[in-house]
């Protein structure tokens, strides 16, 4: 007679007991199973933080038990709650002690629930051939679950989940709320009419900014060069620019128009050699449809932006074209221009700028690339893959809230078909353009700034900042494969890990050999790259380009998200009482700034980079990997508030502390 004695834990998060009865089995390496015995049937119900404790009497040993198999059924007459298990123990007759981590939700339409031992293996070091089917087991369940499916051709596959209950308990989540109100904002839907002045923005503003000192910076200079340049380094959309070491064709300056703008003595050539003038160019925007808000046409253009960067770290603008073929019908507008002609142009700049950081910037390249990862993650990777548990924390809360976007900011009678330039047929056809130029080194921040020439710019904090978290990260990443992957070889044998990337590449860049994505991975150098990029995408770089947004949008002249006149086709067109009449109208501004509102706010509890669940790297090695990131984060958030105590303008996004862990908002 062999006695093994069974501890079911239930976890001791809120509500994670249920009145139902729990089935147990267990499993050993030869396939010896055992006797189903059943907990929860008298008052030792499963409560939040209990332990149920069993000793299950077996004719003989089943040997080394590999599996624990869990199947919950409601108890009569009561309701069929879910139920979190935090583990199963299993003391063997020998008196050795087994754990079965669970950490997740059970409910009844699951079935049998299968938990493992080991917390974390490779498939191509799986000893077993019992795991080893487990596990396609598993991948086979979840491909059945979580299919691909086609948002808008041209972009990125989703998954295929019309609504967050579909997704089920262990991927929803409720995020508390900021506690932020929109009441000042909320209140003008129906009102379609222009603004009256500037002093009645003002009169929105001072009820809404809540002391933001960055928001009322951008008011007290936004009609300034230098602010307008510094956006382009430190504000919302920091995605854009790129150094001009040649002129494009179709921005027909020359040396004498600009060199009034430029040092005593010096001229555009040597500037551009210098490597001092930079170039936003919006082409992505070139032919793509503008929306009807209010019943009246809008416009969007494609603008050309040429800026200098001066000794002292300030960035101006010298030239500003408006759309991208040359002509005398799309003049080049310069800081000598009128106040209100060179205003104008910097408002379409900054139009243009709204639509890219929003769809491209933020959409694109953090929220829909992350849900391709997590929807590859569920699909090829097992929850025992070292991979599956280091990146899930980073990603998993994607899909709730990309599914959310599609039910409402990006449908009809959502934010997007009410109030931006690019409404319901232009978010399609921008986000499509964007996929075709997406390109894996733009996605590599040491890549991208050194391509764009920002990785020299000392007042560029996004850069210094965004690099030093990155390559924290990636001491992590690299560090942690070279526990799980003992070589390159074992790399290239781990089959789950090439349908992952596989499976990125065909859904998420679909195919496209030019966009430099991976295929398949030969080595742990590449391997450790790529995924730097994906948890730096869905926290980092979320954190850069999300949290900012109402700061740098809330006085709505900086940004305004649609313009109800076309571009000026000649100089000398606009007063500057007249400007106000190329701003959105009342209610477009409010709900976009409603909008803003809700999702530049971080919770209460968020999770913040360098932090992962408790049951997660326990291990020796993981354990010390963890330790160095998280000592890393801290001393950098300490340096990085220590220099913002010093700016007039302080850049806060990219500070350990303030990022989020994760796209959840």
């Amino acid at each position: 007679m062999a006695e093994y004695k069974v501890t079911v834990t239930t976890s001791a998060t809120p509500n994670a007991g249920s009145f139902c009865t729990v089935g147990v089995m267990l499993i050993g390496a030869e396939g010896c199973v055992s006797e189903e015995f059943v907990l929860g049937k008298d008052e030792r119900s499963l409560r939040s933080g209990s332990s149920c404790v069993t000793t299950l009497k077996m004719p003989g040993p089943l040997g080394p038990v590999v599996l624990v198999r869990l199947r919950k059924e409601g108890h009569p007459g009561f309701p069929d709650l879910d139920w979190h298990c935090e583990e199963v123990a299993v003391e063997t007759p020998a008196g050795e002690e087994w754990h079965f981590p669970c950490h997740k939700w059970i409910r009844t339409a699951d079935g049998a629930v299968e938990l493992r031992r080991r917390a974390a293996v490779t498939v191509n070091t799986e000893t077993l051939q019992i795991l080893k089917d487990h596990r396609a087991r598993e991948l086979q369940a979840k491909q059945q679950l979580y299919r691909w499916r086609t948002f808008h051709e041209g972009l990125p596959h989703c998954i295929d989940m019309a609504t967050v209950e579909l997704l089920g308990p262990n991927l929803r989540y409720t995020r508390q709320g900021s506690g932020v109100s929109v009441q000042y904002v909320s209140g003008f839907r129906e009102k379609t009419g222009q603004w009256g002045s500037l002093q009645e923005l003002g009169k929105l503003f001072s009820l809404n900014h809540r002391n933001n000192t960055v928001a009322c910076y951008v008011r007290a200079h936004w009609q300034e060069d230098a602010f307008f340049g510094v956006q382009f380094l430190n504000g919302c959309n920091p995605l854009v620019i790129s150094r001009c070491r040649h002129l494009p064709p179709n921005l027909p300056v020359s040396s004498a128009m600009l060199r009034p703008f430029l040092p005593e003595g010096s001229s555009l050539e040597q500037e551009m050699e210098c490597g001092t003038i930079f170039l936003a160019d919006y082409e992505v925007l070139e032919g793509v449809p503008a929306n009807c808000i209010n019943g009246q046409q809008h416009y969007l253009a494609a603008p050309l932006c040429l800026l200098h960067l001066g000794q002292q770290g300030e960035l101006k603008p010298i030239a500003i074209q408006l759309q991208q073929q040359p002509g005398p019908l799309n003049p080049i507008f310069v800081p000598s221009d009128s106040v209100p002609d060179w205003l104008l142009a910097k408002l379409w700049v900054r139009n243009a700028d709204f639509q890219c950081h929003q769809l491209v910037s933020h959409f694109l390249r953090t929220h829909l690339l992350g849900e391709v990862y997590c929807t590859a993650i569920l699909r090829q990777l097992p929850e025992v893959h070292p991979l599956h548990q280091l990146l899930m924390p980073h990603v998993s809360t994607t899909l709730q809230i990309n599914i959310q976007a599609r039910a409402s900011l990006l449908s009809a009678g959502g934010v997007f078909d009410r109030s931006i330039a690019c409404g319901l047929q232009g978010v399609p056809a921008l986000l499509r353009r964007a996929t075709e130029r997406l390109h894996y080194s733009s996605l590599c921040l040491p890549e991208d700034v050194q391509q764009r020439g920002l990785d020299t710019v000392p007042t560029c904090y996004f850069a210094r900042d965004g690099l030093r978290v990155w390559n924290a990260i990636h001491r992590f990443v690299a560090g942690l494969l070279q526990v799980y992957y003992l070589s390159d070889l074992a790399v290239q044998q781990d089959s789950e890990l090439q349908a992952w990337i596989l499976e990125i590449f065909t859904q998420g860049f679909l195919g496209r050999p030019e966009s430099g994505v991976p295929q398949s991975f030969q080595n742990r150098k590449e391997l450790a790259k790529f995924i730097t990029m994906v948890i730096f995408s869905c926290s980092a770089l979320h954190s850069a380009v999300n949290f900012s947004q109402l700061e740098f949008n809330l006085w709505m002249p900086n940004s305004p998200p649609t313009m109800p006149q076309p571009p000026p086709t000649a100089k000398g067109t606009v007063t500057e009482a007249e400007l106000l009449s190329r701003l959105p109208p009342i209610n477009a501004t409010c709900s976009v700034l409603t909008t803003l509102t809700l999702l530049s706010h971080r919770a209460p509890g968020y999770v913040p980079l360098g932090q992962y669940p408790k049951y997660l790297f326990t291990e020796g090695s993981p354990q010390r990997l963890l330790g160095e990131l998280q000592t890393e984060l801290k001393a950098l958030s300490a340096e990085i508030t220590e220099r913002n105590s010093g700016l007039e303008l302080p850049y806060l996004y990219l500070s350990p502390e303030l990022i989020e862990n994760s796209v959840a908002i």
